[in-house]
Order: C-alpha cells, then structure tokens, then sequence
C-alpha cells in the first residue's frame, strides 16, 4: 500500500486519510476519491491531499474486517456490516460467551494490521450484545497477512461463540437451624429466581429441612424426582470441610463432590459436585446476596450446559476479588407492535422540571399549545412512521395534552434516576423493524419537521453515516439521529449520563447536518429560557 501526500489529481482512486475541511467542502477520512471530489478540492485550492492506494494483492479494510469476522463468529453470533475498517460481532441469543483466547492471541500476533478485541470469556451477554471486533489498523492489509488472518480463524474451534442456557429447571434446598428467619430464605429464594431469569430458567422444586445429613440427602432426592436439571443447596451454616452436612448429603445419594473452595472473593466457600448426572451446588453465604460473587460465575456457566472443572475454577484467582456491584444484564423482550416504518421518533418527556423552579415547563403554551405537543406534532408531521413519547413525572398530565394525537406513549417509572433510564424506556417501544431513531427532548418546541426531516435525509448506511447531528455554527445541537446499530449501547447507558460521549466514541459513523437558524441548540430550561423562545415563536 502506498501511503502519503499526492496532489488531488493523483489523489483519484485513493482512500482520504485524514478529514478535510475548507469553506464549503467536507471530505471525509476514508473517501474514495473519485474525479467530483478531485474537482472540488481544486476548486477549494488544495494543493496536495494525504492518501492511501492500494497495491495488487492487498486487501481492503472494510473486506478483510468483514471476512475475518464472519470466520471468527460461531454458533449463536452474527456480524454486523463492515465500516472504517472495523466489523463487530453480536449475540444472536442469549447465553454465556465462549472464546478461544489461544486462537485470538494468535491472530492478535500475526502482523499488526490485524486485531481482534472481545467481551470478557464466559460473560454472560442478552440478545444484540456486542461481543467482540475486528478492527483493520491501515486502509488495507496485505494479501499474505490476510491469508493467514483468515487460516487462523478457521483453525480449531470458532474464535467467539455464544452457548445457549440449556438448563431450565432449577430445585433449591435450605438448610435450617434455630435462629434463621424463614424471611432470610425467603429473600434467598427471590434473589436466586433473579438470578436465574436472564437464562429463562426457575425454580420448580423448593425444600426447607433441618441442618441435618439424612433429612437434606432426602430432600436433594425430591426435587431431583420433580425435574430439577440443578440443584442449590443453602445451608444455614457454612460448608467448613469437605465432610461437612452438604457434601456428605451429596454423597449420600450417590454423587460426587468435584470442588470445594474458589479462589474468588466473595465466594470462597462454593462447593460444585454432581449426582445422577445433574449439578449440586453448596453455595457460598454470599449467594444470598444480589451482588456479583463467585457464586454467579459457576451458576451461569452450568445454565449454559458448560463443564466447570477444578482447573477452571482454580484459573479464577486472577480478577477474583470482586469489590464492585456489577450489574448484570438482562435479557430484553422484543416489543409486539406492527411494523412501521423504517424510522421512529423518540421524545424524552419524563423530566421534573427543576430549573424551572414548580411547573412542569412541558405544560407551559406557547401560541396556545404546551410546549410537549409542539414537539409532538412536530414529530408527527415529518417522516417518522412512529412516534413514542416518554412520560415520568406528571405523566397523566402529559397524557392528556397529547390524547388525541397517534403517539404512542411508554412509561419510564425510573425518571427519577436520570435521562438514561428514560432513553431506555423509549428505545424498547420501538418497531423492530425500523433503521433508526431520532430522540428528541420535549423542551426544544423550535425543532421542526423540516430539521427532522434533514435528519432521516443524512442517513446512509453505505457512507458510515450512522448519527446523524444538527450542526448550527459548527455547534452540535438536538435532536440527534441514531442507527439501530447502537441501540444497545444507547440501552446500557447508566444514570444521568446521555448519548452524548458515543458521538464521540465513534467519530467515524457521525454525519454533521447543517441547519439554519438556533432551534437545534435552545431548549426551554428556565423560566427565561421560556419567555425567549415564547417571545421568538409568537413573533412569527
């Protein structure tokens, strides 16, 4: 490949390195240059551009990110079309993700040209989960470092696959001695069904017996005749040794103890064992809590029908001290709506108002109507095949401002604990079949069909432009076009935190909209805020 700085007419054919700029003209890092854009940056009074031209044999970024990771995806996962050299790969179900680290290192060190990054081994991951990405460094790799990119990937077993959760039927056991409350079990149990749920899997067989070798050895025979496929057993005390209540009741009904001890922190005390061909868990006094031990670890992997060995859970020290709450993910339900449209409209609606120190600001009129159905309408008059509103606070009161209109309206409960739980709330009432999603606040009446509608224009997926953003004065405003690409990064975001820094994370798949006029960058706030705009809007 041969890279650097050419004059535009020798440009023709290459691949742009770096984003130009100047007046009028934009081009893009990554553009092929064809003979308009030599035409434009002559006219723009480029005297050279810096490019890439590939040479014979050479493979090109997008191509050789696309191959790899087709050959890298196993069962339960598919890759998404190739951009900017890079292609991810996503879980098709939900389950527990497999990798093999042997491979990937060494596809990791066969030229630097080629990388491959995934999501921790054995993580649980839901449905559209990205997992792992191929990401070509240069604009292009070469044909020998391709080839072998490629034999290292059908080597073996698949780089990264997701194993489905096979067991579905779960029997608990606990154990009792005096002092324990049945409340302490009961929350046992609510913990443990939770737990369970992201693998489709329950409880269908319950025991409480007392602390005693025979009585819980009867019990595990029980729930096994009820269908349990695994067996937990919490026992009121601890598991202190290896001929303690629970492992001795484990081999008085015929099984195994495998292990017992974990070098992970919470979690030490787990003992995994098997009888009649089915898992029996001890589990570790901390199971009883919601936050992530080395109880979760064991348990996930077994849903999922892989082995657990003592070498696999001896190779868990390193990572093993758990000190943070780690939330774990939960499998999303596709809405059942109709099919719409190719794009939707999302309107955050769900605010408290604070700035404005008592009113909701959304029921403030202007020319007569409340600032939410401004916004409302907006949206219903442009191309939007779908519109859903958001409500929280107040959401009667929005409810009825917009009754009449065809919106469709998605609670978030949650308002309170910031813009993400109500970004969420929106994007999983959305068609599933639609593109994309302009998410709009319900504070900026001056957003019109016609910037909306610039929005949905902009988008191409075959040029990278993915988000599109209003851009007034080289100032990036609301609302902002996302593809459904990124739904589920825009649905794992967390707290008050908005979509904001993924525009930044992927520079690459952002198109700029100019737009005229400063609707894009005003939303009502404060009571000034509302009188400005009420003052701009009646004057016209």
């Amino acid at each position: 490949m041969k890279f650097g700085p050419v004059s535009p007419e020798d440009a023709l054919g290459g691949t742009a390195v770096h984003t130009i700029r100047k007046g009028e003209l934009v081009l893009k890092k990554g553009t092929v240059i064809d003979a308009s854009h030599v035409a434009a940056l002559k006219a723009a009074g480029i005297a050279d551009i810096v490019v890439a031209h590939l040479d014979a044999g050479d493979v090109s970024e997008d191509e050789a990110a696309a191959a790899i990771a087709e050959a890298s995806a196993g069962e339960g996962v598919r890759t998404d079309a190739a951009f900017t050299g890079r292609c991810n790969l996503f879980a098709e179900k939900a389950g527990v993700l497999v990798v093999d680290r042997a491979q990937i290192d060494a596809m990791n060190r066969i030229d630097e040209s080629v990388t491959v990054a995934t999501l921790p081994a054995y993580k649980p991951v839901v449905e559209g989960e990205m997992l792992a990405t191929v990401k070509i460094i240069p604009f292009a790799v070469a044909g020998d470092i391709f080839l072998s990119a490629m034999k290292t990937a059908h080597q073996g077993t698949p780089l990264v696959r997701v194993a489905p959760y096979k067991i579905k039927k779960v029997g608990v056991v606990s154990t009792l001695l005096p002092g324990l409350s049945p409340k302490v079990i009961d929350k046992t149990l609510k913990i443990t069904d939770d737990r369970l749920e992201p693998a489709g899997a329950r409880i269908i067989a319950e025991r409480r017996v007392p602390h005693d070798q025979a009585a819980l050895a009867k019990a595990i025979r029980e729930v096994e005749n009820e269908g349990a496929e695994l067996v937990i057993v919490f026992g009121a005390s601890a598991i202190a040794d290896r001929r303690d209540v629970i492992p001795a009741a484990i081999e008085a009904v015929g099984g195994t103890i495998e292990h017992f001890g974990m070098p992970v922190d919470p979690g030490n005390l787990m003992l995994i064992g098997s009888a009649h061909g089915r898992p029996v868990l001890g589990a570790p006094g901390c199971a009883r809590s919601p936050k992530e031990n080395g109880f979760d670890w064991v348990l996930m992997r077994l849903l999922a029908g892989l082995p657990v060995t003592r070498e696999d859970i001896t190779g868990m020290g390193v990572g093993g001290l758990l000190m943070e709450i780690v939330t774990r993910p939960q499998p999303r339900e596709e809405p059942v709506v109709d099919k719409t449209g190719r794009f939707a409209a999302v309107i955050l609606a769900a605010g408290r108002s604070t700035r404005m120190g008592g009113p909701n600001k959304l029921m403030a009129e202007i020319t007569g109507k409340p600032l939410a159905r401004i916004v409302a309408e907006a949206a219903l008059k442009s191309q939007a095949q779908s519109v859903v509103v958001v409500t929280g606070h107040q959401s009667e009161t929005i409810t009825d401002a917009l009754k009449d209109l065809p919106v469709r309206f998605a609670h978030n409960p949650d308002f309170a604990d910031g813009l993400s739980t109500s970004l969420r709330t929106g994007l999983a009432a959305l068609p599933a079949d639609i593109d994309g999603a302009v998410v709009m606040l319900a504070d900026m009446p001056q957003v019109d069909s016609v910037l909306i509608d610039k929005l949905m224009s902009a988008y191409d997926p075959d040029k990278s432009a993915l988000i599109a953003v209003p851009v007034i004065d080289g100032k990036r405003g609301n609302p902002v076009l996302w593809s459904r690409r990124f739904f589920p990064e825009l649905m794992a975001l967390q707290g008050d935190m908005g979509a904001r820094f993924l525009i930044g994370k992927y520079p690459e798949a952002v198109i700029e909209v100019p737009m005229t006029g400063q609707g894009a960058l005003i939303d009502v706030d404060t009571p000034d805020a509302l009188a400005a705009v009420k003052a701009e809007l009646e004057r016209h």
